[in-house]
């Protein structure tokens, strides 16, 4: 289960985002990214960032640690911006937060180089959760002492937003042809061995862990479902469907390097 802090102080927005978050100091005394639940994406933005971002973590891919952060909107006094008060001000209870990188760079593919089994690594993680958010023209990578951290995966999960029709993306093809680790990825044979690697570690049990993270509060209300329990089940039994194979949705190497 994530850690749950309060906000005490808004810091500054974080405009790189498409959804602005903000900068909090929490009652820990540490700073977080906070992922807004009002802001225009929705909650199910949030539940995408705790589903991926944990299972991505007990996978071994490095990503901040997510905590829920309870918010008072008094907090959004301090913040002149008119549309950044009012989003703050629909963000009142629990949203999700980052911990804060400090010194952290944005990844640019053409300014750093990544060992080619770490970029299949990734690559193979967002194939599974259908990410369309990590393309070079914003990776939503960061880079903390040469080493990758992944962030910001609200956009992936996308069959959550259409659960009628969610089955049948449990073997849609992964597009890679954007994506920012593409072009270090020219062995075929790297991401063989992180898709042998990262199925086998992607246990029922990590799953499990995964969805048990998701905020009741965030699933509550779920158009088709008796109650979070059954969104959750819901959850598993896409991931657990698309990892059962044969997993060709992921991409073909030769079309990924060309």
């Amino acid at each position: 289960m994530l850690r749950e802090v309060t906000a005490v102080r808004y810091v500054t927005p974080l405009r790189e985002g498409g959804s602005m978050p903000g900068l909090v100091e929490a009652d820990d005394h540490r700073l977080y990214a906070l992922k807004w639940s009002g802001a225009a994406q929705g909650r199910k933005a949030l539940v995408a960032e705790v589903l991926a971002g944990e299972l991505a973590r007990g996978l071994g891919l490095p990503v901040p640690e997510l905590v829920l952060i309870d918010l008072d909107p008094v907090l959004a006094r301090s913040e002149p911006e008119q549309q950044i008060q009012e989003q703050m001000r629909a963000s009142g209870g629990v949203n999700v937060g980052l911990a804060f990188l400090s010194g952290a760079l944005n990844f640019d593919p053409l300014c750093f180089e990544v060992v080619p089994g770490e970029a299949a690594r990734v690559l193979w993680f967002d194939a599974l959760i259908g990410n369309v958010d990590r393309s070079w023209r914003n990776p939503n990578l960061l880079v903390v002492d040469g080493r990758l951290h992944l962030i910001d995966h609200g956009a992936s999960l996308i069959f959550h937003h259409h659960w009628a029709g969610a089955a049948g993306w449990t073997r849609r093809p992964y597009d890679a042809g954007d994506h920012a680790l593409r072009r270090f990825c020219a062995d075929p044979g790297e991401l063989a061995a992180a898709d042998r690697t990262l199925a086998a570690a992607a246990t029922p049990e990590l799953l499990a862990r995964a969805v048990a993270a998701i905020p009741a509060q965030f699933l509550l209300d779920e158009p088709g479902f008796e109650d979070p329990e059954a969104v959750r089940a819901a959850y598993l039994a896409q991931l657990s469907a698309r990892l059962a194979g044969p997993r060709d949705w992921l991409p073909v190497l030769s079309e990924v390097s060309a």
